[in-house]
């Protein structure tokens, strides 16, 4: 090798070192949260975050809710019942989130990471894709529907926000939960979507376990 190429090969990237000198990523293990006041303070981290604030990602579960998004039709709520149901700031339609469902929300200066709104949602997909693979579960995302697939049903969803070039809100894994509150609603919009979850699936049974296992695989889809 001339010299030439050596101190070349010496030099990392532009972008690669810069990669290299982003804070670690937070990790907040967070238990299980009531859904409203967690996402009025990812709304506030969003909002109050700077150029050298750490990404943070939490992971949690949340107690009974149906979400509907920012432009959602409530005609996708067919029977809430007593569940309540609380209209948010995320895309896309509705979702139900309970004990039992690992959720996952990335708080990430996408710009910092040179990563746009579709490579994030991606991002998210590939990892619990990985995340299931480890359990010799096949599953897939589709274009046209964000989220994540085995055969037609669903394992997992996704709806996010940017502002401020950061992302918050996330993706929903079922782990093992009571799949019936989703019957009262059209899943993401789509009539007749069956839910699927790991544990029906030949997967671990807790959330937490999950949670430690999918926590390689975010860091490695996102650049982390």
């Amino acid at each position: 090798m001339s010299a030439a190429a050596a101190l070349a090969a010496a030099v990392p990237a532009p972008e690669a070192a810069a990669r290299h000198a982003l804070p670690p990523p937070v990790i907040r293990r967070l238990g299980r949260v009531e859904y409203q006041p967690t996402w009025h303070a990812m709304q506030r981290f969003t909002a109050e975050r700077g150029a050298a604030t750490p990404d943070e990602i939490w992971l949690l579960e949340h107690p009974p809710v149906f979400t509907l998004g920012a432009n959602a039709s409530r005609a996708h709520l067919l029977a809430p019942g007593d569940i309540p149901v609380v209209q948010i700031d995320r895309g896309g339609q509705v979702t139900y989130h309970g004990p039992g469902q690992l959720v996952v929300y990335p708080l990430i200066d996408l710009k910092r990471l040179g990563l746009g709104i579709r490579d994030f949602v991606t991002a998210l997909e590939r990892a619990v894709i990985g995340l299931a693979a480890t359990f010799g579960i096949a599953a897939q995302s589709r274009r046209s529907a964000p989220g994540v697939y085995v055969g037609g049903d669903k394992l997992a969803s996704v709806g996010v926000r940017v502002r401020r070039q950061g992302s918050y809100h996330g993706l929903a894994l079922n782990v093992a939960l009571d799949l019936e509150p989703f019957s009262r609603i059209n899943p993401c919009g789509y009539q007749g979507l069956t839910m699927t979850q790991l544990s029906m699936l030949g997967g671990p049974r807790s959330v937490w376990d999950c949670a430690d296992a999918l926590e390689p695989h975010l860091r490695r889809t996102l650049g982390l």
